[in-house]
């Protein structure tokens, strides 16, 4: 089973705590080209250098500041390969899926039942509210945008899976030796991650509550399905289509996307609707397709550490 297959007794939780400061360290080796962009414009063109977060998503061109913060999670995702390989002596496919290979068509059977919510929903909203909208499209800003976001949000997402659903979540099943703790936890943390996020300082902290609702549907999914594609392609689909399709002066990617969003944020329903109504949907989908049954023992059930150590 998934999470078992990082629990043994000589993969101690204090490597996990190692492991993690060398994911972070690599995660700042990856800021570099940034911090070089940074230093370069306030030093040798003159401009202020950024006062905030605000401030520095503005502060290059869209583009440019989307490519150089996304480039980061390459060195993110190196580190964890790393740590997972060397550290704890395990291959990415263990902390990926217990299948005997990665399955792509959940996956994609992920990503395109949230990437077709989500063109719907926008669409649905664009045309309920036309006067909170404008057309942003420009075709150049935009190609180059679809080439850096296909290429570089897939990493994105896929290092923050393999961050919480996949090395954390491991890591505190070796701590707890249960389910119900790590799944919870790499929630927590997930939303905590995401408290810096700009639409969080706008709209207040009641985000969090989006914020570790996803990482508990994420995690849910992950544990039922004994693997992490279809969190993986659920994450995929919705940071790029929501990339091309949405941003607004107070989301965390601003981009040259077709829409953009102008109306005053409130974290209101359109915060707990998915949370309370959506993500139970899809798992009723996720469920149904798959097959998937005990659901107390796999979430919250004990991890028989005898049993693993006699494999």
């Amino acid at each position: 089973m998934f999470i078992e297959q990082g629990v043994n007794s000589e993969n101690k939780f204090w490597k996990y705590l190692i492991g993690s400061v060398v994911i972070i360290i690599a995660s700042f080796i990856g800021q570099v080209p940034l911090l070089l962009g940074l230093l370069y414009e306030t030093m040798i063109e003159g401009k202020a250098y950024p006062s905030g977060n605000d401030a520095m998503m503005h502060f290059f061109e869209p583009n440019l500041t989307l490519f150089l913060i996304l480039i980061s999670f390459v060195f993110t995702l190196i580190g964890i390969y790393f740590v997972v390989r060397y550290l704890h002596k395990q291959t990415m496919l263990s902390v990926t899926t217990s299948r005997k290979k990665i399955d792509w068509s959940r996956f994609f059977f992920a990503f395109s039942t949230w990437a077709i919510f989500t063109i719907v929903s926008t669409l649905i909203f664009y045309f309920a509210s036309p006067g909170d909208f404008v057309i942003n499209f420009k075709p150049v800003p935009f190609a180059i945008l679809v080439v850096i976001g296909t290429l570089l949000i897939p990493i994105q997402t896929s290092t923050e899976e393999y961050v919480f659903r996949g090395y954390l979540m491991q890591g505190f099943a070796n701590l707890a030796k249960n389910k119900w703790f790590p799944l919870l936890m790499t929630s927590v943390i997930f939303g905590g991650m995401h408290l810096s996020n700009p639409e969080v300082l706008k709209m207040g902290n009641i985000v969090f509550v989006y914020y570790v609702g996803t990482g508990l549907f994420l995690g849910i999914i992950t544990l039922m399905d004994e693997g992490m594609e279809l969190a993986l392609g659920f994450h995929a689909a919705n940071n790029l289509v929501g990339a091309l399709l949405v941003t607004s002066d107070w989301s965390a990617f601003q981009t040259h996307s077709i829409f953009k969003d102008i109306s005053e944020p409130e974290a209101g329903l359109d915060v707990i609707l998915p949370v309370i109504v959506i993500y139970p949907i899809l798992l009723f989908i996720f469920s149904r397709k798959y097959q998937w049954s005990g659901w107390k023992e796999k979430l919250t059930g004990k991890i028989n550490t005898q049993e693993i150590n006699n494999i």
